[in-house]
């Protein structure tokens, strides 16, 4: 299994079309309080092994942080743990900020 990069305009096609998919945020809850994908599930890097059953394991999931380095992380995580159809998020929130949706604070 492997991770697939997706960026932030493909994002938000996808999200445009309608897509059957998971905005899985990774980040800390101040963070997402701050800014964040409006329909994204959050669960903290550090919580992920005790919530996996959160996460639909058959639906597209994309994984977002600031970055997209502790995204990477998680993504690794549940693909090595038998998840298909992972994403990460390149370049973050900060990205999609800039490119999608300037509404969507950077910090």
């Amino acid at each position: 299994m492997s991770v697939i990069q997706i960026s932030a305009k493909d994002l938000q096609k996808k999200i445009e079309n309608g897509g059957d998919m998971i905005l899985l945020d990774v980040r800390e809850p101040n963070e997402f309080e701050f800014a964040h994908i409006e329909g994204s599930l959050l669960i903290p890097t550090k919580q992920i092994p005790q919530r996996i059953e959160e996460i639909d394991s058959v639906v597209d999931c994309v994984v977002i942080c600031h970055h997209g380095m502790r995204s990477q992380q998680v993504a690794v995580f549940l693909s090595d743990s038998g998840f298909s159809n992972i994403h990460n998020l390149s370049g973050g929130i900060d990205v999609w900020s800039v490119e999608c949706d300037n509404t969507v604070l950077r910090y």
